[in-house]
């Protein structure tokens, strides 16, 4: 028998949201986990927020909104704050009723502005470290370290010489046809107008120079997740200084192993980790290698140069999934919240999948 083709919509439903979300989606788990840490955060919120005045949105759903920005690679507020208004399984995460009104785009940037500006998002970040710590997930003893280059909010016709003002279009508009070629260029001699603080920089000797940031991030080797991850402007030895300062931010008294790539093979830098008892399993150069057979020799180096690929995975998801091959934020501070963000959401479904694994085990 033909069904009718009847669009009438009915006065009344009674389903919620949660109805229409299956038991086993991802994202049940991965609410599980943003709302235990947001609840221990909620502390924090109370001194970020006036008493008194117009309520803002709160907190908790702003960064549940902002984790499915990241989750689902929304490439603007405008565009999240749509989804949120008839898409049900995001208005469930958030925690957004049937009858809710969603919030407008340039509000929703406001008050991510202020929560930005708090350092909730590096809190956020180690609360979710820490469950997947009680969870008996996270290695204490091997890590890998790697950086990786993530372009900047601004075009090359930006990057002009220092303490000049910028060009002006004149009669080719607002987007003149400027000719750079042959002419030196270095991030000593010029800045960006867009963005000051993005470096021109280039993945290897023959690669393209483009102005970019420098994400960090140090990955325990058991699980591949993330403990911890900074953002720098870049420079030739912006990677070995930030895997320093992750180091020593890890704490503890116990020796440690780090593997990482060729580059990071450096005198100066295999003795700076061994004044800090930490065993540089760094991959070794062809000439001029500062790692010997004190350090090869061990199986435990195979293992770790075998495992340290598996940092790329956090940064191939930042960047097909996350949003960072080309951030959307200008200036170091706000490219970092998002990155911190990033790396947060790739633990959270990294954390996921491992129980998954384990329970179907």
């Amino acid at each position: 028998m033909r069904g009718k083709n009847q669009e009438q919509d009915y006065v009344f439903s009674y389903h919620s949201p949660a109805d229409r979300v299956p038991a086993d989606h991802p994202l049940r788990a991965v609410k599980e986990m943003a709302n235990r840490a947001l609840k221990e955060l909620s502390k924090d919120f109370s001194q970020i927020y006036a008493t008194t005045g117009r309520p803002s949105i709160p907190p908790e759903k702003l960064i549940r909104a902002l984790l499915l920005q990241v989750l689902y690679s929304i490439r603007s507020e405008r565009l999240l704050m749509e989804q949120l208004d008839y898409n049900l399984l995001f208005r469930w995460f958030v925690g957004l009723s049937m009858d809710d009104e969603v919030w407008d785009h340039s509000t929703f940037s406001k008050n991510r502005e202020r929560l930005l500006d708090a350092e909730i998002v590096q809190k956020f970040f180690e609360n979710i470290r820490e469950q997947a710590r009680e969870k008996g997930l996270l290695s204490d003893e091997h890590f890998t370290v790697d950086g990786t280059l993530i372009e900047a909010w601004a075009s090359q016709k930006s990057f002009q010489p220092k303490g000049k003002d910028p060009q002006e279009p004149g009669e080719q508009g607002r987007n003149p046809e400027v000719d750079f070629h042959d002419k030196p260029r270095s991030n000593e001699t010029h800045e960006s107008k867009t963005d000051p603080d993005a470096r021109l920089l280039k993945k290897s000797a023959g690669g393209e120079a483009r102005l970019s940031y420098m994400g960090h991030v140090l990955m325990e080797n058991r699980n591949g997740l993330v403990v911890q991850s900074t953002l720098t402007v870049g420079s030739g030895t912006a990677e070995r200084e930030a895997a320093v300062e992750m180091l020593e931010a890890l704490g503890g008294t116990k020796r440690i192993t780090v593997g990482a790539d060729k580059a990071y093979d450096v005198a100066e830098f295999v003795d700076e980790l061994r004044d800090i008892r930490v065993t540089p399993h760094v991959a070794q150069k062809r000439k001029g290698s500062a790692i010997d057979a004190r350090t090869v020799r061990h199986s435990g180096y195979e293992v770790s140069q075998r495992v340290r690929k598996r940092v790329e995975e956090v940064f191939g998801w930042m960047k097909t999934v996350g949003g960072h091959r080309k951030t959307r934020f200008r200036g170091t501070e706000r490219v970092s919240r998002a990155f911190t963000l990033a790396t947060t959401a790739y633990n959270m479904v990294r954390i996921r999948n491992l129980e998954m694994r384990a329970s179907s085990a």
